[in-house]
């Protein structure tokens, strides 16, 4: 039984523009800096939110990344 020999597929390149990334690394760079704030930040002073409720939800977190926080 012969077996006929299939041509050998090309692979081109992946060609991703960079108008296509820009916008998504825009929004994931805004996104985890806000991410840090309220993780490193949003506690006493420089507090955009009032009472302890950011504090208790971040405070893991915090503590996982080296941040003091009491």
């Amino acid at each position: 039984m012969a077996q006929s020999a299939a041509p050998a597929a090309v692979s081109a390149p992946l060609t991703l523009p960079v108008k296509a990334i820009v916008p998504w690394a825009v929004f994931f760079g805004i996104l985890m800096m806000t991410l840090i704030y309220f993780v490193g930040a949003e506690q006493g002073a420089t507090s955009l939110i009032s009472g302890e409720d950011v504090h208790e939800w971040v405070h893991d977190g915090r503590h996982l990344l080296g941040f003091p926080c009491h």
